[in-house]
């Protein structure tokens, strides 16, 4: 991204938005660049020093009597008006607090300069402001006047699109935080790590801002008085911060294990086989990094949690996707705006499962939003899809489903997803495994009191989240009565139920049907759900 940003001050773009929250660490890129750019044009017999030229005035020539061509850099804010970078701030310009009379200022420069504006967007919508800063970019043609946005929200006039050019500043390298590590480590003893525990410490970092990450390894040593392996559990309690405060995403952490899943032994399956895909040892090897994979299935047969023990069995972080959080109808472009944060977000802590539950009222009528809500949803599906098909980063997506039909067709198309599977209600072999799971769970030493082969021969039709409340009250039963339940208990509970399967047995019905020949089984026993009539 520095790379971008230095061809297109050398090209003259004269407007530029840096999306970014880290103002110190952005203002320091900008300068270093025309430092850069400025003395790779100043005069070869020009002297040597340390003196930045962005900080000496184009008036003071060198000792040979020439002037250096360099520009300087100059910063605004609403609370200190316009403030030549690296000047205390009460060196601010005359009147030059509110944006309008900034823009004003600039374009009566005759020296060319780059000029950040930090925190513009809440004034960027103002007739005014839009109409002073195109006056600004038509000014600026045949000089080297560059006026930087630079903000933590996006926000871009439709009067603007045309001129603007948009940039993501990046969250910070593993060498960047590797100097604001050795920083902390240089007040610590030992002042030294070895590789492997140093490297644990910076990729438990990732993801957070160069003060974030300031912040939390003072945090560590605080608490531990060292930096050491033992102190990466701290540094990683910051990025569930970091989710909390994003307010779309939820950080999901999940006691279970993929072995409390009855049946569904071809998902767990794959699931297993790719436990390592994010390793150095599988990018070595070729494998390209997985994409994710969609669930679709009778409601209640543990799709979702599938997602949440996946987590654990692969040792990533599990985030999930709000999508009700995502929509904001209080300003224009808000919604897109809130995705694009929380989709950075989880690039930024990567490699992540960014897991998304019932993607079919998400997106239900994505693609046909207009009369409804402006189009916003259409936008939003679009950018999602963009997104998923575009992404380098780790970030592994899991969705799932109930209503296949109201799912948008691009989401079913080849390579959006890696696979897509059907959970269809449990068969009878895997009934007896969700009763044995349930059971053990609650009377671990009583195991022998409870026959299996009949609970799930009685439970036939029955999802793996029906066979559990029936057991809680057959449980709610016998403690009313001041006893233990037993197996007549279950057995009962389950008769007085009317199972899902049977009160919208056609919806049922019409998923199999779809998935026969679109999607891949999630269980071993392939042949039993389409024997399965109800």
């Amino acid at each position: 991204m520095k790379e971008e940003l230095s061809i297109l001050i050398k090209a003259q773009y004269p407007l530029i938005y840096l999306v970014t929250s880290e103002e110190e660490r952005g203002e320091d890129a900008i300068a270093k660049i025309i430092e850069k750019i400025e003395a790779d044009k100043a005069p070869k017999k020009a002297p040597k020093n340390t003196e930045r030229l962005s900080e000496r005035f184009l008036e003071e020539p060198n000792p040979e009597g020439e002037y250096y061509p360099y520009r300087r850099v100059f910063t605004w804010t609403v609370t200190h008006g316009m403030v030549e970078y690296g000047q205390p701030r009460n060196t601010t310009q005359h009147n030059t607090v509110s944006p309008e009379a900034a823009i004003e200022w600039v374009i009566r420069q005759k020296q060319d300069s780059i000029y950040i504006f930090k925190d513009i967007h809440p004034f960027i919508d103002s007739p005014a402001t839009t109409r002073w800063l195109r006056d600004a970019i038509a000014s600026f043609k045949g000089t080297e006047k560059i006026i930087i946005l630079m903000s933590p929200v996006q926000t871009v006039p439709i009067e603007l699109e045309k001129e603007v050019v948009v940039l993501d500043y990046p969250l910070p390298t593993l060498q960047e935080l590797d100097h604001v590590l050795d920083k902390q480590l240089s007040k610590t003893k030992p002042r030294r790590l070895n590789q492997e525990v140093k490297e644990k410490l910076l990729k438990a970092a990732l993801g957070l801002t160069k003060d974030e990450a300031e912040k939390v390894y003072r945090k560590a040593l605080v608490q531990a008085g060292r930096l050491t392996e033992g102190e990466v559990e701290i540094i990683l309690s910051e990025k569930k911060q970091l989710i909390r405060r994003n307010g779309i995403l939820e950080y999901i952490e999940e006691d279970e294990t993929i072995e409390a899943i009855g049946g569904l032994e071809e998902i767990k399956h794959w699931l297993r086989q790719r436990s390592n895909a994010f390793t150095e040892r599988a990018r070595a090897y070729g494998l390209p990094q997985p994409k994710g994979m969609l669930i679709l299935g009778v409601p209640g047969c543990g799709k979702s949690l599938i997602a949440k023990t996946t987590s654990r069995l692969w040792g990533l972080p599990l985030l999930r996707l709000d999508m009700g959080r995502v929509y904001d109808g209080s300003m224009v472009g808000r919604s897109e705006a809130n995705l694009r944060n929380a989709l950075k977000t989880a690039e930024s802590i990567s490699p992540a499962i960014l897991f998304i539950d019932e993607l079919d009222k998400s997106f239900a009528g994505g693609t046909g939003s207009a009369d409804s809500d402006g189009g916003t949803s259409s936008r939003i599906f679009g950018s999602f899809l963009t997104w998923m098909q575009e992404k380098t980063s780790p970030v592994f997506v899991m969705a799932t489903a109930n209503r296949v039909d109201r799912l948008p067709g691009e989401f079913l198309r080849k390579g959006r997803f890696d696979e897509i599977f059907f959970v269809d209600l449990p068969s009878s072999e895997e009934r007896q495994d969700i009763f044995r799971i349930h059971l053990h769970k609650r009377r671990p030493e009583e195991m022998n009191r409870f026959d299996l082969e009949q609970l799930a021969k009685t439970s036939d039709g029955f999802s793996g989240a029906e066979i559990e409340q029936a057991i809680i009250a057959a449980m709610y039963e016998a403690f009313a009565q001041d006893r233990e339940f037993t197996q007549l208990d279950i057995i009962s509970a389950v008769k007085s139920t009317l199972p899902l399967s049977r009160t919208m047995t056609e919806q049922v019905s019409a998923l199999r049907d779809w998935a026969r020949q679109r999607a891949r089984p999630a269980s071993a026993s392939v042949a039993e759900y389409q024997r399965m009539e109800f």
